[in-house]
């Protein structure tokens, strides 16, 4: 592998990739770590190569075609002490490979469905969603605040390359939300809700509003006139996590628009 080795932790590189592991960091730098070969590749694949990678002398042999694909990208390629990758690490068996890549900017899509997230803390939970709303072809997901921050090293892993497929955005006050999802009809799953998410027309333009199941706070309480829907369950189950239940619904939607 013929690439500077870093062996320092005052490296100005390896500073700043440290600085990412926080949300604070990720704002201000606009960029993101990327761990694993399968989210890297997924970034050059989608049009965002990175800006630095990170890899691990005694490893780089196995990720030859990575570096190859990398290397064409124009990617700046470090060798890094394997003490030092490890605190870049956020899993339990790091594959030793780590990157900077910068946030991506993709344009919301014209299907006419949006997802808003209100009061969703859990990261795997956020995860597994974005990725049932990339595969539903979802124009974008709305990001309230208090909501988990989308680009943590757990959500990027559950979500499995769909923040490099999907329009991610951040909304601070309501009247963005407005301004974004348009006319579209917005209905909120609720174990309460008087009508079947099978009832709804999802032909037609909507928003599907999803919010954590312990959240006694909604950002979204009040805002338009939200109507509220419901899955059926048997054997006396209360309620879905939140992902499970925007991917029964959103791929509702799917079979509609593709019969119709």
């Amino acid at each position: 592998m013929d690439a500077v080795h870093i062996s320092s932790s005052s490296n100005p590189r390896y500073k700043h990739a440290r600085a990412l592991q926080r949300k604070r960091g990720r704002l201000q730098h606009h960029q993101v770590l990327l761990e694993g070969v399968r989210l890297i590749e997924d970034s050059i694949s989608a049009g965002y190569p990175p800006a630095l990678l990170f890899v691990d002398p005694a490893k780089a042999n196995e990720m030859a075609p990575l570096l190859g694909r990398a290397r064409l990208a124009g990617v700046q390629t470090f060798s890094l002490e394997p003490a030092l990758l490890a605190l870049l690490s956020e899993t339990v068996t790091p594959q030793g490979v780590i990157a900077v890549s910068p946030l991506p900017a993709i344009k919301p899509g014209s299907n006419g469905l949006s997802v808003i997230l209100d009061g969703l803390r859990d990261p795997g939970n956020l995860g597994t969603l974005l990725r049932s709303a990339s595969a539903a072809a979802v124009d974008q997901v709305i990001v309230l605040p208090g909501v988990t921050d989308p680009w943590a090293p757990k959500v990027l892993r559950a979500g499995m390359g769909a923040h490099y497929r999907l329009a991610i955005r951040a909304a601070q006050r309501l009247q963005q939300v407005d301004a974004w999802v348009g006319n579209a009809r917005p209905y909120q799953a609720d174990a309460r809700g008087a009508k079947l998410y099978t009832e709804i027309d999802w032909t037609l333009p909507a928003v599907l509003v999803i919010g954590g199941e312990t959240a006694s706070r909604r950002a979204t309480s009040g805002w338009r006139d939200v109507q509220k829907i419901s899955i059926p369950m048997a054997n006396e189950v209360e309620s879905l996590n939140a992902a499970m239940a925007a991917g029964i619904i959103l791929f509702e939607a799917v079979r509609q628009r593709t019969r119709k």
